[in-house]
């Protein structure tokens, strides 16, 4: 069951196996001396201590030493195997959170909409120690616990010999099955309380990072009693269902106590009637402890497989996820490309239950035209736009560049000839040099320094303590909104691509912000294809032509002087942000 559960994942293994095996040699030295060789130097200690005709010179010396012996093999059986297994877990843990990471990685964006960050957060970080804990810790358990019991039992076999007496044997092997009932049906219930544990982590770190996300937010509207109260019921919650795991948990050592003293006391009840010596005695109970010693780590092997089989599922469910945007088996070459754009009755919505958020649109753009979409909120304008790089694909119709369907691509290719300017400008906490290089990871500081005098932020960037080095805070927090979008034109810039999307790149800019951005926009459109989702109809002005959107159709097309006499919608839209623009100055 564990082998067929979480086999696949040994392959993790494989890079550290040499300190693996040393781990588990180191744990069977342990094991044998714990099991047999404890229990064999009481047998010959007791009596040295109680005999009327002691031992004396070598013999008392070989008697006395091997106490020290025995314990400096078993003290560092135990510290090679819990140091070299330490070290296998913290590379395979690395190595497993890799992994889930890459995968996120390859997700498609609808992915991110059905899932909390948060939660994502807490499978990455914390279910992946779990399942690190079943492919290491139960391994070395596995192996290191069931060779102390073995141990312990050869002892017992190799004194009934001498003793002629097999009661003590079938007292250890009555005993251990007892133990393994209470484990198996405690296991059960732990796998259940552990993946409502597991969910609730994954609530508790979507409410923290939903509220660091906000901190602005929060303040303005006087919320932090509010989330504090969320906060509260989210670590009330874990604390409970948390609990639960460790009730369950902890309620086997007990169970499994009470099994041993009982069986103790049929060993001494045996010793007694039958009139063992003290030495055969003592080792007796000390081979019986260490058969229960293994039987007891195991059942914590136990929980902590299920803790883990409850986090698999989680994983699982990021590995297993499939790609609704698959690459093409055998992508069609993309070089050169002009940037004509066509839509061929493209329909799309976002799920079954929903209706179509795009709707038979068909519309030809030609490489070099630059063209604005307007419409209201939850036309389809920025789905359309979405399509292009393939962020989602359409549920019916095709999508050609240069006469090539784009799902015939590879995305990193069709993606590695689009630049995306989007109404946020979100910036990495890293230097404003690395954040333009994002548009071309190998470009010197001659080619980042020219990007961003096109995008008109050389100056401001140069007025800054350190320049291009600047380091630019958390999400771009340092500088202004302004600053953070010149900078995400820059990159735009420096990756010079044919295809251009601007996602309302000044919307939420003043005016002095919008004037110098819009004019790096109106060099960076030069000679490119560019899609322009625009609010403000500033920003359009220079679009040779604008697609007016409405319940995911395109119902007209056309320069501004074309449009605003014959379409109503258009009209509506432009008058009112006439009105808005004049009431603001005035």
């Amino acid at each position: 069951m564990f082998l067929k559960r979480f086999g696949i994942y040994f392959k993790y293994l494989y890079p550290v196996r040499y300190q693996f095996a040393i781990g588990l040699l180191a744990g069977l030295i342990y094991a044998a001396s714990s099991g047999f060789g404890l229990p064999l130097v009481i047998k010959y200690l007791v009596p040295l201590m109680t005999a009327d005709d002691k031992p004396t010179g070598w013999a008392l010396a070989a008697i006395l030493f091997s106490i020290p012996g025995v314990f400096f093999l078993r003290a560092m059986g135990n510290f090679v195997n819990a140091y070299f297994i330490a070290y296998t877990g913290m590379h395979v843990l690395e190595q497993l959170r890799l992994m889930v990471f890459e995968r996120i990685q390859a997700l498609p964006i609808a992915f991110f909409h059905k899932n909390k960050v948060g939660d994502l957060m807490s499978r990455v970080l914390g279910d992946t120690g779990q399942l690190q804990s079943a492919i290491v810790k139960v391994v070395d358990s596995l192996i290191k616990e069931p060779a102390t019991l073995i141990a312990a039992t050869c002892y017992l076999v190799y004194l009934s010999t001498i003793e002629q007496d097999i009661s003590f044997i079938l007292i250890a092997l009555a005993s251990v099955p007892a133990c393994v009932l209470p484990i198996k049906a405690v296991g059960k219930i732990i796998l259940r309380k552990a993946g409502k544990a597991q969910k609730q982590a994954g609530e508790l770190n979507h409410v923290l990072n939903e509220n660091l996300s906000a901190i602005r937010e929060i303040r303005a509207y006087n919320l932090e009693e509010r989330e504090a109260a969320r906060f509260s019921t989210a670590c009330r919650d874990l604390l409970e269902k948390s609990l639960k795991v460790v009730k369950y948990d902890k309620v086997l050592t007990p169970i499994i106590e009470l099994v041993t003293s009982i069986a103790i006391v049929f060993a001494l009840y045996l010793a007694v009637k039958k009139d063992i010596d003290e030495g055969a005695l003592a080792s007796i109970l000390a081979a019986l402890y260490m058969c229960y010693q293994p039987v007891k780590k195991l059942g914590g092997v136990s929980n902590t497989i299920r803790n883990a089989e409850a986090s698999l599922d989680r994983l699982e469910h990021i590995l297993h996820t499939e790609d609704s945007v698959p690459d093409a088996a055998n992508p069609a070459p993309f070089d050169n490309i002009k940037g004509n754009i066509a839509f061929d009755q493209v329909s799309f919505r976002y799920n079954d239950e929903e209706g179509p958020v795009l709707n038979g649109v068909s519309v030809d753009i030609a490489a070099g035209q630059a063209i604005a979409l307007v419409g209201p909120s939850g036309a389809g304008k920025t789905t359309f736009v979405n399509l292009v790089p393939r962020f989602y694909d359409a549920v019916e119709g095709n999508i050609y560049i240069d006469g090539i369907n784009v799902r015939d691509i590879a995305k990193a290719d069709l993606r590695a000839h689009m630049a995306l300017v989007s109404q946020e400008a979100l910036l990495f906490s890293d230097s404003i040099a690395n954040n333009i290089r994002i548009g071309k990871a190998d470009a010197t500081l001659e080619e980042v320094k020219q990007a961003a005098k096109l995008a008109n932020a050389h100056e401001f960037i140069e007025a800054l303590d350190h320049g291009y080095d600047t380091e630019v805070g958390e999400r771009g927090s340092r500088l202004s909104g302004g600053q953070r979008q010149r900078i995400s034109i820059a990159r735009a810039f420096l990756k010079n691509a044919p295809i251009i999307i601007l996602d309302e790149p000044t919307s939420a800019l003043d005016a002095e912000s919008e004037h110098n951005i819009q004019a790096a926009l109106e060099e960076l459109s030069k000679g490119r294809t560019v899609l322009i989702i625009a609010h403000r109809f500033s920003t359009i002005q220079h679009a040779d032509s604008i697609f007016v959107f409405d319940n995911g159709q395109v119902i007209a097309k056309g320069h501004h002087k074309e449009l605003y006499p014959t379409n109503e919608l258009y009209r509506s839209l432009y008058d009112k942000q006439a009105k808005t623009v004049h009431e603001t100055e005035s």
